[in-house]
């Protein structure tokens, strides 16, 4: 659009052939000619203003082999370079252009945070996408899982300590800060997790450990902090998050000294 315009405010006139030039010098029509030549290319413009008051113009490879000719023919002609100030003006209103868009853009997605709820869109990005799953989990216990005896017998006692924790606090022990089911995909490790919870009559929580991790720096750490902040509100309950490989990383081994996302992420979940 903005080369269009630009070219609809360059000279209107009358695109005419080589025979159409020659014809005007032997017939004597001509009352001047104006050559426009580039700096850097031999590539050009002939303008010729007839006698009466009409505009013919041409566009050649080698402005050079005209000079030439009007040269050898005696015939007067105006050499001009072609402006450059045109070349700004495109540039210039392409960038206007680009800032009206960029400015109606900015208003309609600031419209659309605020008919979310003033600004309610951008808050919840830092909110934890755990789903509570209660109902479920309900009706699932050690019996709906098949075969993992071991496994089994090591989480006994995890229920047993959500079931009554007092009897284990005035021993003085503690429960583990987590537990941590390796294994391949679809050997149980979901409903095990579930199995726990409905054994023991708390709540659980799941996440995937990618819908920790954004493009934005700290949105992951913020998510953490806000899962346990609800996890607090329901305990006793079971955060289980599953393929907690996608927020993997060695501690310390940011680049620069700094840190990335997902090591934020790792570090406020340890």
């Amino acid at each position: 659009m903005g080369i269009y315009l630009y070219k609809s405010f360059s000279y209107n006139a009358q695109k005419i052939t080589y025979a159409d030039l020659m014809k005007g010098i032997t017939e004597e029509k001509i009352d001047k000619i104006v050559i426009h030549q580039n700096e850097e290319v031999p590539t050009g413009s002939v303008t010729v203003y007839y006698k009466n008051n009409s505009t013919g113009q041409m566009y050649v490879s080698d402005v050079n082999q005209y000079i030439d000719l009007f040269d050898d023919l005696g015939v007067t002609y105006e050499l001009k370079d072609v402006e450059k100030k045109r070349d700004i003006g495109i540039y210039v209103f392409i960038i206007l252009v680009l800032v009206v868009g960029l400015f109606i853009f900015f208003v309609g997605f600031n419209k659309s945070i605020s008919s979310s709820g003033g600004g309610g869109a951008m808050m919840d990005f830092g909110k934890s996408r755990a789903r509570q799953i209660n109902e479920d989990v309900r009706n699932i216990d050690f019996t709906k899982v098949a075969g993992l005896k071991e496994e089994k017998e090591e989480l006994a006692e995890i229920v047993d300590f959500l079931k009554d924790p007092k009897k284990y606090t005035d021993m003085g022990a503690r429960i583990p800060k987590g537990i941590l089911l390796e294994g391949p995909p679809g050997t149980g490790k979901t409903l095990l997790a579930k199995a726990v919870a409905g054994e023991a009559k708390v709540n659980f929580f799941t996440i995937s450990g990618s819908d920790f991790v954004e493009m934005f720096v700290g949105v992951g750490a913020s998510r953490v902090r806000d899962l346990f902040t609800v996890a607090k509100a329901n305990s006793p309950c079971i955060i289980f998050i599953d393929e907690i490989d996608a927020v993997a990383r060695r501690r310390g081994s940011g680049m620069g000294g700094g840190h990335d996302e997902r090591e934020q992420t790792l570090n406020q979940l340890l």
